[in-house]
């Protein structure tokens, strides 16, 4: 039973870690904008297919780890100028519409470029240390390299982000412009550009989900991202959106109900058990864990 209940908690880590790292970039978009970005957990599936392409073309995993990740941050600041910057003034409907229509148009490209049937990264291309077949053995334990690989890379990510936004003079203008943007305009802030540095970290945090996510659940498709990117989104809202410590906890909290449905007899209702928990929390804390309210006037 013990063991059980720690591999459930290893395996929840894992998925959270995940999940914690897709969270991070609805959150951070929310926090500046005041917008749901749905197009993020596509983001996800994109990371995923510039990972698979970078690999069969010989390139190491972790280069093309890399790789994706830039690629992606790039396509953050794109889908930022022509597709929401144009309507930043805009009724926040028109926002609304404009990302769930960014996130299907990303859909539809990447099944007309690779089609519908799923695509897997090969074993050969996993570094030997990855391998699921290499465990380290704690007595009656043991954790694959893999895992500890995700939960280490993902905790590091997110420190690192956690850091940028207090100390740096960059994350300092990215915690202004979320608290008023009148304000940082007239201290001389460049709030274009500070929302645009904000999706390329956002979207380079979700190709590095995508890439970990390929790798534990090696099944590449044009919609992947969906399941995952609605799953971070509850994470986000679970400690409240607009909250980096909130999308990390949340993702983490997230991510171990699923493990401990999944390994008890419920398996079958993981997936309602996860959405239900979103329903809860609107109706008790809509604010999430460490969302603040906030006044507005009218």
């Amino acid at each position: 039973m013990l063991k059980s209940f720690i591999e459930q908690t290893i395996n929840g880590l894992q998925t959270g870690s995940i999940y914690a790292l897709i969270a991070l970039g609805y959150t951070m978009v929310y926090g500046i904008v005041k917008l749901i970005n749905f197009a993020h957990g596509d983001i996800l599936m994109v990371g995923a297919y510039a990972t698979l392409i970078a690999v069969s073309n010989g390139m190491p995993l972790i280069l093309a780890i890399v790789l994706s990740i830039i690629l992606c941050a790039i396509m953050g600041v794109v889908i930022d100028f022509f597709a929401y910057r144009p309507i930043r003034n805009a009724p926040k409907i028109s926002a609304l519409i404009t990302a769930i229509g960014m996130s299907f148009l990303l859909e539809s490209l990447a099944l007309i470029i690779f089609g519908a049937n799923p695509k897997v990264i090969d074993q050969k291309y996993i570094p030997a240390f990855l391998s699921n077949n290499n465990k380290i053995n704690l007595g009656f334990l043991s954790i694959s390299m893999l895992t500890i690989f995700v939960i280490v890379v993902t905790s590091v990510c997110m420190i690192a982000l956690n850091l940028f936004i207090k100390n740096t003079k960059l994350g300092k203008a990215t915690r202004a412009v979320s608290q008023d943007t009148g304000a940082a305009q007239l201290m001389g802030i460049n709030v274009n550009k500070t929302i645009a540095i904000t999706f390329a970290i956002g979207s380079g945090l979700g190709a590095l989900g995508g890439a970990l996510y390929a790798i534990v659940y090696p099944q590449i498709e044009p919609y992947m991202g969906m399941l995952p990117g609605l799953k971070a989104f509850i994470a986000a809202v679970f400690g409240g959106i607009g909250s980096i410590p909130g999308a990390m906890v949340g993702g983490y909290v997230l991510g171990l109900i699923e493990a401990y449905v999944k390994g008890s007899s419920l398996t079958t209702w993981a997936n309602p058990i996860v959405f239900g928990v979103l329903i809860l929390i609107l109706i008790f804390r809509p604010n999430g864990l460490f969302g603040k309210n906030m006044k507005e006037k009218v």
